[in-house]
């Protein structure tokens, strides 16, 4: 039989007595351990950055070029076309273009990862290409038919200069900042803006005015549609492709005049690039979302890579081993090996377009 036991006590759990310095040292320490988790996910802005910007999403994506991973999301106006960073790499400026209409260039400060006010630049409306030189942003202004120019040291605009020609869209500034090259995509030129000593004539009574500093503009005909281009790293050819015939046409920029004429069959070209050694031309079509490789000195054709759909905003590293492709149908980054000029790898962003480096020292 078994025996029943009755009125045991119940168990008593003992609790160890905490002095108030010790539970407050318990709490510091329990805060601190759950900062260091939070900060683990907040990763910081790396020395050398991809940036590319999302159509799609409306941000400006941050971008690790070692690990191919985003690491930031910055919201940015309603129609991101293009983006340069200063040359310290502190910060960003992305082109608000709107089919010419908007006005507005967005200030992205890249290690805090966070928006700064944004700059008006009404009445030079539709800013697309971008060039940060001399330590100024420049841009073009498609509805101003014009191109303009922003001083971060003083907050101000301080020169812009019109072209006459119809959208006026991307832009080249020489190091000297004595040069202004841009396309014009629907008058099918090319303008040569040039930092001039004009040497008035004289006057009938004999009197000749002293030699003053004006722009100049150069008008150069291209393809039609010729909207993406480049400068040869010597700075003596510019090239550029026609979207409408797929022909690149060359510029000698010392003489001011075309030299080569090449069927080159780039259809729908959007962007052209050169490679850091000068060596080969990059040039994608948003229409078919290929990207051609051409050699420089013989001007033939190396390569006809797909990339996608929708092959936008070209970046080269420096080193020249891989080029970014902007793949704005694809959602998507494609990386490209040089070496190979295969596709190996993809960077998700939605609606993927301009794209630039920024390096901090």
């Amino acid at each position: 039989m078994k025996r029943v036991l009755h009125n045991q006590p119940l168990m008593t759990i003992k609790y160890p007595r905490y002095s108030l310095t010790r539970l407050v040292a318990v709490n510091f320490l329990w805060v601190t351990l759950v900062f260091v988790a939070t900060a683990c996910f907040a990763q910081s802005t790396p020395a050398r950055t991809l940036l590319a910007l999302s159509k799609g999403d409306h941000i400006l994506a941050i971008i690790d070029p070692g690990t191919l991973k985003v690491i930031a999301r910055v919201p940015v106006g309603t129609d991101p076309h293009e983006v340069i960073a200063s040359a310290d790499g502190k910060t960003a400026y992305v082109s608000i273009y709107g089919g010419g209409s908007l006005h507005e260039i967005n200030v992205i400060d890249l290690v805090g990862q966070k928006a700064l006010p944004t700059l008006d630049t009404k009445p030079l409306n539709g800013p697309h290409g971008l060039e940060f030189v001399g330590g100024k942003v420049w841009f073009s202004a498609e509805g101003a038919k014009a191109v303009g120019r922003y001083d971060p040291a003083t907050g101000k605009f301080d020169w812009a200069m019109g072209t006459g020609q119809d959208r006026t869209h991307m832009i080249y500034v020489t190091p000297d900042e004595k040069k202004v090259y841009t396309t014009n995509v629907a008058s099918a030129t090319v303008s040569i803006l040039a930092d001039s000593l004009i040497k008035p004539k004289a006057f009938p009574n004999g009197f000749t005015p002293p030699p003053h500093e004006d722009w100049v503009q150069t008008l150069i005909p291209v393809d039609k549609g010729s909207e993406g281009f480049d400068v040869s790293p010597d700075g003596k050819e510019l090239w550029t492709a026609g979207a409408d015939d797929g022909i690149i046409t060359i510029i000698d920029l010392a003489t001011k005049k075309a030299t080569a004429s090449l069927d080159a069959k780039v259809t729908g070209a959007n962007r052209l690039k050169f490679t850091p050694d000068g060596k080969r031309v990059l040039v994608t079509s948003l229409r078919t979302g290929d990207l051609f490789i051409f050699d420089v000195a013989t001007h033939q054709e190396i390569k006809r890579l797909s990339t996608g759909h929708g092959a936008a905003g070209i970046l080269v590293d420096d080193d020249g081993s891989r080029a970014f492709i902007g793949c704005t149908g694809d959602n998507y980054v494609a990386v490209v090996d040089l070496k190979t000029l295969e596709v190996t790898g993809h960077i998700d962003v939605r609606g993927a377009d301009g794209l630039a480096w920024a390096v901090r020292p």
